[in-house]
């Protein structure tokens, strides 16, 4: 999705308008860049600056800006002035699930770190689970 189209989709009211398809589509597009899942990690920590994100992740301030924009319309994190600073901190009422669900999926489904399952994984691994002994005793 081109950022002129993102931009159409993300003005106020506009979301609803296009239907839940272009929403999650631009919701998960947000979600898909890998400095912006970066930033959104970060700030798990805490709230922090443009600069002191662009130290951590090791790339350009106005990289940085760009991608907290972007964050930031979606209401993805939140930023608050501090003297001549801006200060940026996470909307832990939704990403924070986001992140749970996706440590839940990876610890179940991607064991293999980065390499996704196929059905006969998933069925070698449930088969493996249940032929795990389980040992009873009595009280």
């Amino acid at each position: 999705m081109n950022y002129f189209s993102y931009e159409k989709i993300f003005k106020c009211g506009e979301s609803m308008k296009k239907g839940l398809s272009e929403t999650c589509h631009a919701f998960f597009s947000t979600l898909a860049n890998p400095t912006r899942l970066a930033i959104l990690e970060l700030l798990r920590n805490g709230p922090k600056n443009v600069s002191e994100i662009a130290k951590t992740l090791k790339q350009e301030q106005s990289m940085i800006s760009h991608n907290l924009r972007v964050l930031e319309r979606c209401k993805f994190v939140f930023s608050e002035r501090k003297g001549k600073e801006r200060f940026y901190h996470l909307n832990k009422e939704t990403i924070e699930p986001i992140f749970k669900i996706f440590t839940y999926h990876a610890k179940k489904y991607c064991p293999t770190k980065g390499e996704c399952l196929t059905r006969e994984g998933i069925r070698k691994k449930k088969k493996k689970e249940a032929a795990t002994p389980v040992y009873l005793t009595r009280l």
